[in-house]
């Protein structure tokens, strides 16, 4: 109190700050200056937008008052007509907007065009616009964007500046972008890895509706020392439905229940299985020894496209729920998936030599070497000629054509060498991910969808470990992660295993 009785009416409160304030219950407002004698003497009838202002406030008021002489009824009645008021004060709501009340009577914002809500009143915000009704014409492009590309992703809202530019807002990571995050950018191939907005991409590929989860468990029982075949039997007999319930795995003789530690080692153990280059589906590349593509010589095996149809619908499972395959491969494998250009670069990893050749081809006069648009192929164990185009065998290559003879032999030595088998694998992977969907991605960005990233960040890691009657500070804690830093990378892998049941870190850290 402050020395002297307020002016009748008046009321001094404390706000959830600490600050005072003075509600008038003559007219229903608020004010953070102290009411004189000359402010009460005179008081003036309440308008309509005044009235809404007031409802609109977000100061604390726990008891509702009502003024002398008022009954509940008349009470009920007022708060009818604050939202009658504010209707023909502010007009209607832009289309696809609704006005809702929380549980403690403040109003918020629906826009059901973009999924989103919001404390700002769209048509408070139109009139501050200095140029045009900017709420109406956020909702008209979002309606129309929306029934192209679908809604926003969750936690996302379209805005625009002052100058009427449409720009988007991230309340996840609370960030802004020019982009629409519906679409795929067209990411400069120079622009590093960790500069690209996969985030971005993710965050829309997860929210389509071909990306949620059924309602419903899905059980699935392998034997350790079998989990290939029992694998290929369980995946192939269960329907796709049911495939999209969640996981849960379980291995013979092993009690226990699936919380995703058991589901991401029976992907991480599988893996190491379907990928081994022992049963002829898959070989090394001319790289390295961990570099994966599809073997031509798998016809060796009568059932290899089943094999491969359950491959590439073990891939889409694992993407689906959110788990990681312990392999990596070519690029043009990556690329084949997303329906990309093969070109001379990605038959490096293929076969070095012909990589070799090829542009050697390329940068030298074969005018007089005799080539021809044909090739020739090892079929276990036979040579065999192959034409690149109808009468290849008689077409001479020249200086002319000699870049369409490079190209068709790419095309073949890395797609259609291996035509039957990649297709039996992009029918089961379309199963559970749809082709749209996943070509928003680029190359990079699904070798990351499908393995997760290789090196272990300690330190991300650490920010990401949840601790259980611990606390990061305990000198014990301390010492484990002294422990793990001084570990070689192959230590700190199999730890991670150990721990969370891959030894790949998800994405996002």
């Amino acid at each position: 109190t402050e020395g002297h009785a307020l002016v009748p009416g008046w009321e001094q409160r404390v706000d959830h700050l600490g600050r005072t304030y003075y509600v008038d219950h003559n007219t229903r407002t608020t004010t953070w200056h102290r009411p004189t004698q000359a402010a009460g003497a005179s008081v003036p009838e309440p308008t309509d937008s005044e009235r809404q202002r007031h409802m609109s406030r977000t100061l604390p008021d726990n008891a509702s008052r009502v003024s002398p002489g008022a009954n509940g009824a008349n009470g009920a009645a007022g708060a009818s007509g604050a939202s009658n008021a504010s209707s023909s004060a502010l007009g209607p709501l832009p289309s696809g907007w609704e006005q809702r009340l929380t549980p403690e009577g403040r109003p918020y914002f629906v826009n059901h065009i973009a999924r989103t809500t919001t404390w700002d009143d769209p048509r408070s915000r139109s009139a501050q616009a200095p140029s045009s009704n900017r709420a109406a014409a956020v909702a008209g492009i979002a309606g129309q964007t929306a029934s192209r590309l679908g809604p926003l992703p969750s936690g996302w809202e379209m805005r625009l500046t002052s100058q009427g530019r449409v720009y988007f807002v991230d309340h996840n990571t609370k960030t802004t972008t020019w982009d629409d995050p519906r679409l795929p950018s067209n990411l400069d191939q120079n622009v590093p890895q960790y500069k690209r907005d996969f985030r971005r991409k993710y965050i829309y590929f997860r929210s389509q509706a071909a990306m949620r989860p059924v309602p419903g468990q899905c059980h699935i029982k392998v034997a350790r020392n079998a989990i290939f075949e029992h694998s290929y039997n369980e995946v192939m007999r269960v329907p796709v439905s049911e495939l999209k319930k969640r996981l849960m795995i379980k291995f013979d003789g092993e009690d226990g229940l699936d919380y995703g530690g058991v589901s991401r080692e029976f992907f991480f153990l599988l893996s190491h299985e379907m990928f081994n280059p022992s049963y002829c589906l898959f070989e090394y590349s001319a790289h390295d020894t961990y570099t994966l593509q599809i073997s031509p010589h798998s016809k060796i095996n009568p059932e290899h496209l089943n094999y491969f149809r359950f491959i590439g619908r073990t891939m889409g499972l694992a993407i689906f729920h959110r788990r990681f395959l312990d392999a990596f491969f070519t690029s043009s494998f990556y690329k084949m998936i997303l329906k990309k250009p093969i070109t001379l670069e990605d038959m490096q990893s293929v076969d070095a030599d012909i990589y070799r050749s090829l542009k050697w081809t390329l940068e030298n006069d074969i005018s007089e070497m005799g080539f021809t648009f044909t090739v020739d192929d090892d079929r276990f164990g036979e040579r065999v000629e192959v034409e690149l185009k109808p009468g290849g065998k008689d077409l001479d290559v020249t200086e002319e054509n000699k870049k369409e003879f490079v190209q068709l032999s790419v095309q073949y030595r890395v797609c259609d060498r291996i035509k039957e088998q990649f297709e039996a694998f992009q029918a089961g992977f379309h199963e559970l991910i749809p082709e749209d969907l996943i070509q928003v991605f680029d190359e990079r960005e699904l070798e990351l969808l499908i393995g997760g990233l290789a090196e272990i960040d300690i330190e991300d890691w650490k920010k990401h470990t949840d601790y259980r009657g611990y606390t990061e500070s305990d000198q014990v804690v301390q010492w484990f992660w002294k422990f793990v830093a001084e570990m070689d990378s192959e230590h700190q892998t199999r730890l991670m295993q150990f721990t969370t049941g891959t030894s790949r870190i998800p994405v996002n850290g």
